[in-house]
Parts: structure tokens; C-alpha cells; sequence
């Protein structure tokens, strides 16, 4: 669609002409700053008598016109600073071009000494200044209001996704969006210096794949031209990760993107970042501890301790967590005990008697994973790691001995969200060839369960691959968690969207 300027934006064009006419550049090449807006303001207060020049530059967000002075605010990544600008220090046509011709939302760059006005505000009296950049469309609207003594600035989109869609903008306007993104930064930090600390190597896989697997979820498939080959887009980095184990790497991490092709909902996108380790000579009892360890070091780094408050819940991530099978979670939550239902009919049918939702055509293992996602997982609040998954849809973990339905599987939960999954590695390349080949017959062609059979993979378990532990978390929802965010979409800096109607 042609942009079709709105009449503030072509107000802003004709100042832009304006500005050229009179000799100034409204695009610069060149810059100069000697200090943040902070830095600027922690040098006068160490000693308010020693006033060093400094230039400092950024966004006007405030305008303030009182005549022959102006007061302005810009605000740059690290803080705000308010400008003094006179005209007998700047000179006439400096200060008619700074009045006239500059916006809010305009880029500047600004020099002079720092000063306390009479209201007490430290601000910067400005000697000159110079153009960085005009904006040519207005920023959303941005109120302030006071909470708590605290100003609080925030933008007023008529509409939400449209923060979304103009993050940029989102951005510029709200501090508290900035700050969501800058723990985002600090969690991934975290988890490499956490990693990184334990003897874990930082590797990167495939992301284009010639087989997809190691998750049940639909994948996205690509072409290579020259090629002529097949391609898709990874749902996980488990199988190649696994490999490494086997060439002698015992204990490797990844911090990356994943793709499904599946449904948008308030935690899930198409695209999502996942870290997965996995350590040889572990088992899933060695990677809970280290689970909760890690998830506390977040928290630690993250808030200082490790109660947390999400959506008006106080949470606790402090100490052992507590420990319950999967089949016992159900039967306290769901009233149904699913060992007495060892066939999907009956299993289906005590489900649609107690009020629950059991999808026709659905395997065994995949309704007790939708009773237990219906009934338990939103109990979840502190966190609590569910341990003794089905076999039938935990075809990478090693069987619980002695039980021929259950594996080493368990996932974490806290806030009423599955966070992440670990298993006991299965290691024996003849189990696992016969796992493959069972889904292949369980589940139709079309179903996310059933991935290709990866052949390479099963070779490399032929060479030998030692016992493991191994381990995946959504950084996604560990973000949301740590910001308090109720939708994936608020710590995405660009989640995918429909188009526009």
C-alpha cells in the first residue's frame, strides 16, 4: 500500500523542505556524544561546582515553548535529560530554527554544561545543538501519570496489536516495553553463564534439516533450489545435540530458534526460542536438581531472591520442588485413574463421563496428555515437576523398569504453564528403531506424532552413545514468568501476526 501522508505528516514534510532551505542537514553522517543522559547527570552530581562541556544526544520526548526559552526533554537508551535552551546563548536563528522547526520525536544532538534550575532539576544548558534525524510521522500519543509518587509515561494505542506491529514504535514510546527486553537479555545471559559455569560447550545445529524430529509438532518445509532437496525448518535440536554425546562432546547446550507449524495462542508462536542440554552420565533425577538450581540462579539474577509475582500470584521458586507421577496428578485433579482404561475407547469414554473433552480418533497416550492439560496443568501454580510420562508419546525417553507404559520423562510447571521437559535418554538403538517404527504404524501420516524415521540418528546410536540426561525450556514463557506477562506476543519483539484485513 502507498504511504498516504496525514496532514500532521505533511506538516512535518514542510518542515523538513524548511530545514534544508535554511542550511541544515536533517540526515547527518556524523555524530558526536561524550555522554549518556545518565552519565551526563552522574558527572554533575559528583561535584555540581566542576561543569565540563558534554554533548549528549536523542529523542525529543517533551517541548516545552516559553518564548526567547525553550524547555525540552530527550531521552536517549539509558535515561532522560531536560534541555535549557535560550536564545542569547544560541543565537536567534539557531533558537527560531529549535522552536519552529523540531518536533517531538525528532532526533538532536546537544551541547552545553549541566545545571539545576530553580525548580531543581538537573538539565543541560544548552551552547548548540544540531539535527540527527526528523521524524517524519508523529509517535503514538504518550500520557504520564503519577503512581506512587513515580511519573509513569505510556503510549495509547487504540489498538493492542498494533504495539505489536509497530514494535518500534511500541518501543519508543513505552520504557517498561524497553525494560521487558532488557530482562529478556538478561535471562538468556543467565542461562549461558549458568551453562557455561557447569562444564556445559555452546553449540550450534542445523537449523534447515533434511528430516525433522525429536519433538511431536507439524514442521514448516522449504525447497533448496540447486539442490532439488527437501528441506525443513527444525522443531528441535535434540537429535542433532544427541549426536555430539556420541562423537565424545558429555555435556553441550544450544540457546536457539525453533519452528512449528502449529496453533498461535497466548504461549505459543510459529517461531520460539528453546535452550536443551544434555549431560552423559546423567539420569532425569540428576537434571530435576539441576533444573531447580537453574531456575532459582535466574531468579537470583533476575529479582534478587526467588519469590516472584505473576498475574497477582505470589510464586516461589525457592527450594526442592514438589514431585508427582503424571498418573497421580490425574487422579487427584480428574478423579480418573488411567491404568484402569489401558485402551484409548474406554479411557475416551471415562473421560466424556466426568465432563471431560475427548477428542474422536485420539491414541491412548495423547488423551492422557489432553486430560492432564485440561485438568492439571493450570493447578500448577508453585513450582512442581510431574515425573512418569506414557511411553506412547515419550518415544526418545528410556522405559521405567518393569513397567511397560511409562518412561524417565518429567516436565516442570509453574503458574499454571508446562515450562520445560527432560528425560532419561533412550540410548539402545534397538529400542529406539522399534519406538520409530511403532509410532510409524500408531499414528496416520498426517499426525505431528509421527516423524520420519531418521536413520542417521539411528546409526549413531549403533556407534555407541553413553547414558543422559537430557533437557528443554522455553526461554519464551521463562521470560513471561519473569516479567509478568500474560501472552507470549509481549516478549517477542516481533511475534508473527495475521495480515491485515
Amino acid at each position: 500500500m502507498t504511504w498516504q501522508p496525514t496532514q500532521l505528516e505533511e506538516q512535518r514534510l514542510t518542515k523538513l523542505e524548511r530545514l534544508k532551505e535554511a542550511g541544515v542537514e536533517p540526515y547527518p553522517r556524523r555524530v558526536e556524544r561524550t555522554h549518556t543522559t545518565v552519565a551526563a547527570k552522574a558527572t554533575f552530581a559528583e561535584d555540581e561546582t566542576a561543569v565540563p562541556p558534554v554533548t549528549v544526544c536523542g529523542r525529543i520526548v517533551s517541548f516545552r515553548d516559553m518564548g526567547k526559552t525553550v524547555f525540552a526533554h530527550i531521552e536517549d537508551g539509558h535515561g532522560r535529560v531536560q534541555l535549557f535552551v535560550r536564545q542569547e546563548e544560541i543565537g536567534e536563528d539557531a533558537h527560531r530554527i529549535f522552536r519552529k522547526l523540531l518536533d517531538l520525536g525528532d532526533f538532536v544532538q546537544v551541547s552545553g554544561v549541566m545545571f539545576r534550575t530553580r525548580a531543581g532539576e538537573v538539565s543541560l544548558r544548552v551552547a548548540a545543538w544540531k539535527l540527527l534525524s526528523k521524524a517524519v510521522s508523529p509517535l503514538p500519543v504518550v500520557k504520564e501519570e503519577e503512581v506512587d509518587g513515580e511519573i509513569i509515561r505510556y503510549s495509547e494505542f487504540s489498538n493492542v496489536e498494533e504495539r505489536y506491529r509497530q514494535r518500534y514504535a511500541d518501543l519508543a514510546t513505552n520504557p517498561h516495553v524497553r525494560h521487558v527486553f532488557r530482562t529478556r537479555a538478561q535471562i538468556i545471559r543467565a542461562l549461558r553463564r549458568f551453562m557455561d559455569d557447569h562444564d556445559f560447550l555452546e553449540v550450534e545445529t542445523p537449523i534447515l534439516q533434511p528430516l525433522y524430529g525429536g519433538a511431536a509438532a507439524r514442521p514448516f518445509t522449504t525447497h533448496h533450489n540447486q539442490l532439488k532437496q527437501e528441506l525443513f525448518l527444525r522443531i528441535s535440536f535434540e537429535l542433532y545435540l544427541k549426536r555430539l554425546l556420541v562423537g565424545g562432546i558429555e555435556r553441550v547446550y544450544e540457546i536457539g530458534r525453533d519452528f512449528r507449524n502449529e496453533g498461535v495462542s497466548f504461549k505459543h508462536n510459529p517461531e520460539f526460542t528453546m535452550l536443551e542440554f544434555y549431560a552423559a552420565y546423567w539420569d532425569y533425577q540428576d537434571v530435576m536438581l539441576f533444573t531447580e538450581r537453574m531456575i532459582q540462579h535466574i531468579a537470583q539474577v533476575v529479582t534478587g531472591g526467588t519469590v516472584i509475582t505473576y498475574q497477582g500470584q505470589t510464586v516461589d521458586v525457592g527450594g526442592s520442588w514438589p514431585r508427582m507421577t503424571m498418573r497421580d496428578a490425574i487422579k487427584q485433579f480428574a478423579e480418573i485413574d488411567y491404568m484402569e482404561h489401558l485402551d484409548a475407547a474406554s479411557l475416551a469414554k471415562a473421560i466424556r463421563e466426568a465432563g471431560g473433552h475427548a477428542p474422536e480418533g485420539a491414541s491412548w497416550g495423547k488423551l492422557i496428555d489432553g486430560i492432564f492439560g485440561d485438568t492439571v496443568e493450570p493447578r500448577l501454580i508453585q513450582p512442581t515437576i510431574i515425573t512418569t510420562y506414557p511411553r506412547e508419546i515419550s518415544p526418545l525417553a528410556k522405559a521405567i523398569p518393569g513397567d511397560p507404559f511409562h518412561v524417565e520423562r518429567f516436565e516442570f510447571f509453574i503458574a499454571g504453564m508446562e515450562m520445560g521437559n527432560a528425560f532419561t535418554e533412550l540410548n539402545d538403538p534397538l529400542d529406539q528403531q522399534a519406538r520409530f517404527e511403532m509410532l510409524q504404524t500408531l499414528y496416520a501420516q498426517e499426525d505431528d506424532e509421527r516423524n520420519p524415521i531418521d536413520e542417521d540418528y539411528l546409526r549413531a546410536l549403533r556407534y555407541g552413545m553413553p547414558p543422559n540426561g537430557g533437557f528443554g525450556v522455553g526461554v519464551d514463557r521463562l521470560v513471561m514468568l519473569f516479567t509478568d506477562k500474560a501472552t507470549i506476543r509481549e516478549v517477542l519483539l516481533f511475534p508473527h501476526l495475521r495480515e491485515r484485513e
